[in-house]
């Protein structure tokens, strides 16, 4: 029986990027309808964390926006995940504060810190025309040195934003020369306020986007994160992701919008045949 893992995901501070990603909310610059705040109380992040391990989930991301880190902020996180993992000692911590050096991530892992994720998003051709506060290059640097100070690398991208074919292929061997621990598939969430207007993928180029990944990096988990919901909207489709490779997802809201309940997700899973992984591999 194929086991199905779940990952959740928590935005400790919310809407204050300088940066000018056209695919994300919380840049300040498109002054989008969200909820902004600043770093969350420790205690209510352990709260969020306990639900999501008492809803199933193995894996728990700590996110903050930004271009990456400084002193200040990789403190808190360091902080907190010490805070969880005293608490919630089997809980697969994973940190996504963008672009860190080596030794923050060094100091990350040292405090509890299992994976870093820091995706791609998009090939580096593509690149230019979704940001120009970074580089992408800047991006792949981090990959590699994630694995360099000793965590797990979890590093995927965004489809759906108006790039070419050639782009996915481009993306897609980015991430395999990475060899990644595993790779979240997201597909582009459309916001008012946001340059890019629609999501131009459909649920075959989806599918086959999984499939190509799966097929070259076999032992790697390929996690289906944002947008899933709507590309895979129903208990077929979702099925079909299931089968084209997907061995993970995430559970609840992810940053700056809704996900469906985790019980849904458990049940849909059960109901398709699968059962929830209880332990990561």
């Amino acid at each position: 029986m194929k086991k199905i893992f779940l990952c959740a995901i928590n935005n400790l501070l919310s809407g204050n990027c300088s940066e000018d990603c056209k695919f994300c909310t919380q840049s300040v610059k498109y002054k989008a309808k969200i909820k902004r705040y600043k770093f969350k109380d420790i205690n209510t992040i352990l709260n969020e964390a306990e639900a999501a391990y008492s809803q199933g989930a193995l894996g728990y991301c700590l996110v903050t926006a930004g271009k990456g880190l400084n002193s200040q902020l990789c403190e808190k996180v360091a902080k907190t995940a010490q805070r969880i993992k005293k608490e919630l000692s089997s809980l697969n911590l994973i940190a996504c504060n963008g672009i860190a050096s080596l030794e923050q991530l060094k100091f990350l892992k040292k405090h509890g810190i299992a994976s870093y994720n820091h995706n791609l998003e998009t090939s580096k051709e593509y690149y230019p025309e979704i940001c120009t506060t970074h580089r992408w290059q800047e991006r792949y640097e981090c990959a590699l040195n994630v694995k360099k100070a000793g965590l797990k690398l979890c590093c995927g991208g965004i489809f759906g934003m108006g790039e070419s074919k050639k782009d996915r292929e481009s993306l897609i061997d980015a991430i395999v020369s990475l060899e990644p621990d595993s790779v979240p598939v997201n597909f582009y969430i459309p916001n008012p306020s946001l340059p890019i207007k629609r999501r131009d993928i459909n649920l075959e180029e989806a599918l086959e986007i999984i499939s190509k990944i799966k097929k070259r990096l076999p032992k790697t988990m390929v996690m289906v994160a944002g947008g899933r919901e709507t590309v895979f909207d129903s208990i077929q489709k979702e099925f079909q992701m299931y089968q084209a490779g997907a061995d993970a997802i995430v559970i609840g809201n992810y940053l700056t919008t809704k996900g469906l309940e985790p019980n849904l997700d458990i049940k849909r899973i059960e109901n398709l045949g699968f059962s929830v992984a209880k332990e990561c591999f």
